[in-house]
């Protein structure tokens, strides 16, 4: 009874007399406190469970955002390689160059091949009405040619002579045919014909539309001027009229900003006079104020 009676020690575990002796003497409600705590088990193992694998989808998921971010960042520098450093091709009349003008031949519903790209629709349409209305009544065709450089003829007379004889192979389709063609990054022009023409507008004009009227305009970049006065010029020695004359090359003498030798001595004596009044000033005030201090003393 003593042994049953007594109070329990606080620390059971190191008493082994009474852990033995209360064993028999367990109450019925020890049991749910043991179920409880089994049946919490699985509980704890289960959230267990989940947080690893939380934990591992978590890790494996970083590296595939990283990967993705780092594919995508890729492709966007491969992009940007591919457009700075791939030629663009373009398509129209920016990929015609001096062999385009020769293999396509002389246009059809015009008298203008501006390969270049420098003359506007007004000037083509001035032209058109221009050289229609003399071919009606001379019978002279003339086409007006415009490029940007030439690449595989030394000047503009060559590759004019060229084109006439591409377009125009024999003598008689040739004969009253007219070609003037103009470059603008060289700033020059040519113009030829079958004899015919030539004969027509006359060696003076010939000569004098190309050494003033195109390349004095070109030069000042206004190629629709140059083309349209050239081309007056030559209806007007076709017609017989007087010629109309053509634009003159300005001279445009800079003046020099050096001063002469008597401009530079008269300078030179005015900054003597106004340094030398200047350290007068700088040595004079300086020992007056001084001398006015000590005389007060």
């Amino acid at each position: 009874m003593e042994t049953i009676l007594s109070p329990p020690s606080r620390y059971p575990l190191f008493n082994p007399k009474t852990a033995s002796l209360s064993k028999p003497f367990l109450p019925l409600f020890h049991l749910p406190r043991s179920s409880s705590i089994s049946s919490a088990k699985p509980i704890c193992c289960s959230l267990k469970k989940q947080a690893s694998k939380i934990g591992k989808d978590s890790s494996f998921s970083i590296p595939k955002s990283w990967f993705s971010s780092v594919q995508q960042g890729l492709a966007a520098v491969a992009i940007s390689l591919a457009l700075n450093f791939c030629p663009v091709v373009s398509s129209g009349s920016s990929l015609a160059s001096e062999f385009d003008v020769l293999n396509e031949g002389p246009p059809k519903d015009s008298y203008v091949v501006d390969d270049a790209g420098v003359l506007s629709r007004v000037t083509k349409s001035d032209l058109k009405a221009l050289l229609s209305d003399v071919e009606k009544r001379k019978g002279f065709h003339i086409n007006f040619i415009t490029v940007r450089k030439l690449t595989s003829k030394a000047d503009a007379f060559e590759y004019a002579d060229t084109v006439l004889e591409k377009w125009y192979p024999s003598v008689e389709q040739g004969n009253d045919k007219g070609i003037v063609v103009l470059v603008t990054s060289q700033k020059e022009g040519a113009i030829t014909g079958g004899p015919e023409f030539v004969k027509a507008v006359g060696d003076t004009v010939l000569d004098a539309a190309v050494s003033e009227n195109l390349p004095v305009l070109a030069t000042e970049e206004k190629y629709n001027e140059a083309v349209y006065s050239t081309a007056k010029r030559l209806v007007a020695a076709i017609d017989g009229l007087p010629d109309p004359g053509g634009p003159q090359l300005k001279d445009n003498k800079r003046e020099s900003n050096f001063k002469s030798r008597e401009e530079t001595d008269e300078k030179r004596g005015q900054f003597t006079l106004v340094v030398g009044g200047l350290l007068v000033i700088a040595f004079v005030v300086p020992m007056a104020q001084y001398y006015a201090y000590v005389s007060k003393k």
